[in-house]
């Protein structure tokens, strides 16, 4: 099949083997899909993650970074095929999407992270018919490309375990922090700071939700919101850079709750005593659930989140080296786009 996937740091275009769908597994035909800045980061920092996954167990243990992989983990596409003895729940020529991890056949798998299950950045994926769901034949190829990523800030929002009374601040407006801004809304959460850099982001933060936008170069997000009196108490930290997690220790309030939903493939350096001084939680998020796979679809649908202004360029694979590169640029749309169908 034809795909852009990623050797040696490199992201390259051309033919790779059609992947074998086994027991339980799909074989899809993609159509649309998101380009998440962890693919961007993991160009830069893939081998580290590699070796970490070996020494501390992980599930990019598996990839070989001389060996081409293609990436892509939101995605629709469309069922062609099933392997030996599936149960084929979805009929083929379904529309799909899915949480992008397989484990038919005894696999345990990131897909678009492993050498057996491409990415959304080729013709043709395997998925896992138990976690695999069918869209509307109606339903948009690049709105249901928003899914997945959706998914994710709507599972980050609810790790917090929000109440009634928090001020909740979410920092870094990509595709992340808007889905914990537009799950945080869901649930009757007010009010919401946001900070970003970009004033694009911060005006589309305001748009999912956030009752208040911020340049933290310019205003401090920890600061007390003059109409509440309170500073924030539940902050999301939806960037992803070295750093973040002791900033946040520093600048939390006594007993206050820290969602780290960023992505950092660096290692950190905390001083824990600073945390235990103001008894603060932090809790780790991880990937979205099927549950967060329905609501994103069901609110993306019914139209109760609107996520056309996130689409940005529409593009081939060609031009995912292009893309990946400018991708954290102060004009760079939250998502691009890619239909794999297309040079």
């Amino acid at each position: 099949m034809k795909a852009a996937y990623i050797q040696n740091g490199e992201v390259l275009t051309g033919e790779v083997p059609d992947p074998v769908p086994g027991k339980g597994q799909a074989l899809v035909r993609t159509h649309s899909c998101g380009m998440c800045a962890s693919e961007q980061h993991f160009l830069h920092a893939g081998q580290n993650i590699i070796d970490l996954s070996r020494k501390l167990g992980g599930p990019y243990a598996a990839l070989q970074w001389d060996q081409p992989f293609v990436p892509g983990h939101e995605f629709v596409g469309e069922v062609i095929d099933y392997g030996p003895g599936s149960a084929r729940k979805v009929a083929v020529g379904s529309k799909v999407t899915s949480v992008p991890i397989m484990r038919a056949g005894g696999a345990h798998a990131v897909v678009g992270f492993n050498h057996v299950c491409p990415g959304g950045y080729g013709e043709l994926m395997l998925l896992d018919e138990d976690i695999m769901f069918s869209l509307p034949d109606s339903f948009d190829d690049d709105h249901g490309a928003m899914i997945e990523p959706l998914a994710v800030g709507l599972e980050h929002a609810r790790r917090g375990r929000p109440e009634k009374g928090d001020v909740a601040l979410v920092l870094g407006c990509g595709a992340i922090g808007l889905g914990v801004i537009a799950g945080l809304k869901l649930m009757g959460i007010a009010p919401i700071v946001a900070a970003d850099f970009h004033p694009a982001r911060r005006e589309e933060a305001l748009r999912m939700g956030a009752h208040n936008a911020v340049d933290p170069r310019e205003v401090s997000p920890h600061a007390p919101l003059p109409d509440v009196g309170r500073a924030p108490n539940l902050i999301y930290e939806c960037v992803g850079r070295a750093g973040m997690l002791q900033s946040l220790i520093e600048a939390a309030p006594f007993d206050g709750r820290i969602v780290m939903g960023g992505y950092c493939m660096e290692e950190e350096s905390l001083f824990v005593f600073a945390a235990q001084n103001k008894r603060l939680n932090v809790q780790f998020a991880g990937g979205e659930e099927p549950q967060d796979m329905d609501l994103a679809m069901r609110a993306i649908g019914d139209g109760r989140i609107d996520v056309a202004p996130w689409i940005g360029a529409r593009i081939g694979r060609s031009g995912v080296a292009e893309a990946l590169a400018a991708m954290s640029g102060p004009g760079a749309p939250v998502r691009v786009v890619v239909d794999p169908r297309l040079d």
